[in-house]
């Protein structure tokens, strides 16, 4: 793990492979490891840029709601600390909504964008209590009760299976205070429909087969905003369609970056 300092937060990232640099931004509320099957099947073809989103991981939290614009601008730190102009940036989930503020921050910076299990439109007024309300319960009750709760949405195999347990375990070492943070800041999250209306590609979008939290419509209406954009359904999987099917999500995803390569 390699660390940057970003407003004085340290934020720890992996660097690993070489070629076309690829920006990933993984899902709440894991942490960058979540892409380690990604990066260990395809870095001998590209280098992976990992971070820990702060809160997550070995990355510290700072202060308030952990928006998805401060996410963004960590990011743009980390290419800017390793002098890198562009890159594919890709997120999951959270990490989808952090890629789209990163597009809004800097479009230049963005050689082509990965959008999986994520959507484009904000939080409606009861989706951000309900966001309110599961941060208060990890205040009040503690991480293991929001992770239990999440984990049989987040895996189609169910917590149980050797990927659930490891989402599980995962999502255990987040605090209540980073969790809470996360839910206030993704419910503060800015519509993207326009955005993505303006981005000339490439894009790919993929979504969960079983993804109930973000289903298919939401991806499709994601890549029918953005000219020429793929959209690709990974079977036999949930929300995290990188960690409970990645054989079928790396090859979705090579077949993509080599297109840009």
């Amino acid at each position: 793990m390699l660390t940057v300092a970003v407003n004085g937060i340290p934020l720890h990232y992996r660097d690993v492979g070489q070629g076309l640099p690829v920006l990933l931004l993984h899902a709440f509320p894991l942490d960058g490891s979540a892409f380690d099957r990604q990066v260990a099947a395809l870095s001998g073809r590209y280098r992976f840029l990992v971070p820990d989103l702060r809160g997550f991981g070995q990355s510290r939290r700072g202060e308030g709601p952990t928006e998805m614009r401060m996410l963004a601008q960590d990011a743009l730190a980390l290419l800017d600390a390793l002098n890198i102009d562009a890159a594919v940036v890709g997120g999951v989930s959270m990490g989808g909504y952090a890629a789209l503020a990163l597009l809004r921050e800097d479009p230049g910076r963005v050689r082509g964008l990965v959008l999986a299990d994520t959507q484009c439109t904000a939080d409606d007024a009861a989706g951000r209590d309900k966001r309110e309300a599961t941060a208060q319960q990890a205040l009040k009750e503690g991480t293991a009760s929001v992770v239990q709760g999440l984990v049989p949405k987040l895996v189609h195999a169910g917590p149980e299976s050797p990927v659930g347990r490891e989402v599980t375990t995962l999502g255990l070492a987040a605090s209540p205070e980073s969790i809470a943070a996360a839910q206030r800041g993704m419910g503060l999250r800015l519509d993207s429909k326009d955005l993505l209306a303006r981005y000339a590609g490439p894009a790919l979008v993929v979504v969960g087969e079983h993804d109930a939290v973000t289903p298919l419509a939401k991806a499709k209406q994601m890549a029918d905003l953005v000219q020429g954009a793929r959209l690709e359904v990974i079977p036999g999987a949930a929300h995290l369609p990188n960690q409970e099917q990645p054989e079928a999500f790396n090859t979705v995803l090579d077949s993509f970056l080599a297109s840009l390569a």
